[in-house]
């Protein structure tokens, strides 16, 4: 997918594992690591370090109706800059696919800025993930996460309601601080 450059470094190992753990749905070793396979992903971690490449391998790695949707937030955020409300709504109550919970990965949280529309400031994202917790709750939507930022930075940027909700709609996956960059 990558090509032969794409490398796992000896240090990320232990986040890989954990992330196959939940792709692969492997029961037993997700319950010894402390990952619950009813919640989604929020693996966070350095610029660079392999986040959303990840992602986008394991998705094509897990079984069809755990494939997921990927959007990127900064593109949601924008994409309300111009649609409006209709895009909080299109990346919640009607992400449904006959009846059926859509999964969603949003790439890059805490990248997108607030948005004004029509004179009101909007933090896109605050809206789209407290709806969806809504819905995982009613509906087991599953969402997944990516992000540079760590959880004292989530919350001022969110809000402790949403930080408190996150512990409950995610398995948090980290990647070492100090994890390589691999875009050099």
């Amino acid at each position: 997918m990558y090509g032969p450059h794409f490398n796992i470094n000896k240090d990320d190992e232990p986040t890989i594992l954990k992330l196959l753990y939940w792709f692969l749905d492997d029961e037993l070793m997700a319950a010894e690591h402390g990952i619950d396979l009813q919640k989604g992903i929020l693996l966070s971690g350095p610029i660079g370090c392999g986040k959303s490449a990840i992602m986008r391998v394991l998705n094509s790695l897990c079984k069809p109706d755990w494939q997921f949707r990927i959007a990127h937030c900064e593109r949601a955020a924008l994409q309300f800059a111009t649609e409006g409300y209709q895009t909080i709504e299109k990346y919640s109550f009607k992400a449904f696919n006959r009846h059926i919970p859509v999964t969603i990965c949003f790439d890059d949280l805490g990248v997108e800025t607030d948005i004004i529309y029509f004179g009101n400031t909007c933090n896109t994202m605050l809206h789209i993930l407290s709806i969806r917790y809504d819905l995982y709750t009613a509906h087991e939507m599953i969402t997944h996460v990516t992000t540079n930022l760590n959880s004292k930075e989530l919350e001022e940027r969110y809000g402790n309601r949403l930080r408190s909700r996150m512990r409950e709609m995610f398995n948090v996956i980290a990647f070492p601080t100090n994890s390589a960059d691999k875009r050099t």
